[in-house]
């Protein structure tokens, strides 16, 4: 680590905290050479989870795709923008962890639906209903009947 003051190679640490759910590490260091105070960050390095798509395409792993789908079957419903901030990050996480290089887009769909479920069942059902691809009304009231037997 060169000291962003001399340029100087060796460093000791002062101070080391973890960070962003234990996935950095904040070290405060002091160079050996000039004492000049500097602050490094460490992360895991991970490698990019590819998304098999319908037609076999692969493509990067991109949230913010998630995330729009999300706010589109959630919009004017009581979904806090937090709430599905936490869904796309809790499905980024389990990607990660999961330690696969490679996801079918159906998988994904399917962790948005789990979720989506679980807090509110009209957004649910509009994200399955463009995410299955509902062909008609009977589908569509196929699923809506499936959720009111699960409550009751």
């Amino acid at each position: 680590m060169k000291c962003p003051g001399c340029g100087h190679t060796e460093s000791k640490v002062i101070d080391s905290r973890s960070m962003d759910e234990r996935n950095s590490i904040r070290r405060r260091r002091e160079c050996l050479n000039c004492q000049q105070r500097f602050t490094t960050y460490e992360c895991i390095e991970n490698m990019p989870v590819m998304v098999v798509k319908k037609n076999e395409i692969r493509e990067p792993f991109d949230r913010t795709k998630i995330l729009n789908g999300i706010r589109r079957a959630c919009e004017k419903r009581p979904v806090s923008v937090d709430q599905m901030e936490r869904i796309v990050s809790d499905i980024e996480n389990e990607l990660l962890n999961s330690f696969k290089n490679e996801v079918h887009v159906s998988q994904i769909g399917n962790m948005v639906m789990d979720r989506l479920k679980e807090i509110d069942a009209v957004s649910y059902v509009r994200f399955a209903s463009v995410y299955r691809e509902f062909k008609d009304v009977e589908t569509f009231m196929h699923e809506i009947e499936d959720i009111l037997k699960k409550k009751q």
